[in-house]
C-alpha cells in the first residue's frame, strides 16, 4: 500500500440528524477485558447478569446507532482500495460502486475485542468475500457471536478464538485488516497490543482503531424532574471513576500507533446528534446505558440523582426513558486508520 505520511483529517465529520443515518457500534466496549453475551440461548450458553446486561445493551448500540458504523466501513473500504497496488497492465482498477463492497484484496480481518460482534458483521458485509477472525476474552460472548453469526448465514466466514488479550495473543494472523473498535482503552499495556496488532498484519495491511469520549447522552438539560443536568452529572462521576479504572480511556492513538511503527493513514473526529424521529430501539438503548451508569456509580451519585433515575429507570412509570418523547442520541467517537510496513 502507500505510504501517506500526511494523514487526512476529518473533523466533525457526518452529523448525524435524522432517523437513517446513525452510528458506532462497539460504543461501549468491555471487549478486550471480557465482552459479554447475551439472553441468546444455543452456543451462546450461560452468562453472569451483567455479561449479559452488557450484551445486551451493545446489541442495542448496534441497533440504533447502526448506519454510522456502515459509512465507517465504506470510508475505511475507499482507503483500502485507493492504496491497493495496480493492475498487471499498470492501471489501477476502478472504485467500486456506492454500496457495492470494495477493496477485494482485504480477505482476512481480525476484530480485536469483538464484543457481540457488530464489527465483525458490518466488516462481513462490506468486504465481499472476506472472513473475520473475532477474538474475545469471554467464552459467553464469543458464543452469542457464533448465534448470530449463524442466523446471518454466515458462520462459514467466521472463525473465534478465547483470547486474554493482556497475556499472548493468538496466532491469529496473517491479516489485512485489524479492527479495534472501544477495544484499546481496556489493554493494560497499549504499546504492546499494537506491536501485537502490527505482527498479526501482513506488510502494507490497516489497522482501524475506533475510541469513544464517553457514553452517549440521550437527555435533554430540563427533564422535568429533579435538578437539571442530570446526565451531566453522571458523566463528570463516570468519567472521573474511568480515570482511574480505564486509565487509557482518552488516550492520543495517534501517537501510539506512530510510536508501535505504524504509518498513520487519517484519523476522522465524528459527532453523532440524532434527532426524532428515531429508532424504536432508542428508549431500551438508553435504559440499558443508562441503568449501567446508575449501577456502576452507586454512591458517587447524591439521593436526589439516584431517585430521579429510578423514576427514568422505570419501565412503567409515566416519565420512563421507554415512554419519553424527548430523547436524542449525542455522542462522538474518533477513528485512526493506520498502516504497518
Amino acid at each position: 500500500m502507500a505510504d501517506h505520511q500526511h494523514p487526512e483529517s476529518h473533523p466533525d465529520q457526518h452529523r448525524h440528524a435524522d432517523s437513517h443515518r446513525h452510528a458506532d457500534s462497539h460504543a461501549h466496549g468491555h471487549h478486550a477485558g471480557g465482552g459479554a453475551g447475551g439472553s441468546g440461548s444455543g452456543d451462546g450458553g450461560d452468562g453472569g447478569d451483567d455479561e449479559a446486561a452488557l450484551a445486551d445493551m451493545l446489541d442495542l448500540d448496534a441497533e440504533v446507532l447502526a448506519a454510522y458504523l456502515s459509512d465507517l466501513t465504506a470510508w475505511i473500504a475507499e482507503l483500502a482500495e485507493r492504496a491497493e497496488p495496480a493492475e498487471p497492465d499498470g492501471i489501477a482498477a476502478s472504485p467500486a460502486p456506492p454500496g457495492a463492497s470494495a477493496s477485494p484484496a482485504t480477505r482476512h480481518i481480525v476484530d480485536v475485542g469483538s464484543g457481540t460482534g457488530a464489527g465483525t458483521f458490518a466488516l462481513l458485509r462490506r468486504f465481499d468475500g472476506a472472513e473475520v477472525t473475532a477474538l474475545d476474552r469471554s467464552p459467553y460472548m464469543l458464543g452469542r457471536l457464533r448465534d448470530r453469526a449463524r442466523e446471518l448465514g454466515v458462520a462459514d466466514r467466521v472463525r473465534t478464538i478465547e483470547a486474554d488479550l493482556d497475556e499472548r495473543w493468538p496466532d491469529a494472523g496473517p491479516a489485512d485488516l485489524v479492527w479495534a473498535s472501544a477495544s484499546l482503552h481496556h489493554m493494560a499495556d497499549p504499546g504492546r497490543a499494537l506491536a501485537e496488532a502490527a505482527a498479526l498484519l501482513r506488510p502494507g495491511g490497516l489497522l482501524a482503531a475506533v475510541e469513544l469520549d464517553s457514553f452517549p447522552l440521550f437527555l435533554p438539560d430540563d427533564i422535568g424532574l429533579g435538578r437539571t443536568g442530570l446526565e451531566a452529572r453522571c458523566r463528570t462521576a463516570m468519567d472521573e471513576r474511568r480515570a482511574h479504572d480505564v486509565p487509557h480511556m482518552g488516550d492520543d492513538w495517534g501517537a501510539r500507533l506512530t510510536a508501535a511503527g505504524f504509518t498513520l493513514r487519517a484519523e476522522r473526529h465524528v459527532a453523532i446528534d440524532l434527532a426524532p424521529p428515531l429508532p424504536a430501539a432508542t428508549g431500551r438503548y438508553a435504559h440499558a446505558v443508562l441503568g449501567r451508569t446508575r449501577d456502576h456509580l452507586g454512591s458517587a451519585l447524591d439521593a436526589d440523582d439516584l431517585a430521579v433515575l429510578a423514576t427514568l429507570l422505570d419501565g412503567d412509570g409515566p416519565d420512563a426513558l421507554l415512554r419519553r418523547g424527548d430523547l436524542t442520541v449525542r455522542t462522538t467517537r474518533t477513528v485512526w486508520l493506520a498502516e504497518r510496513h
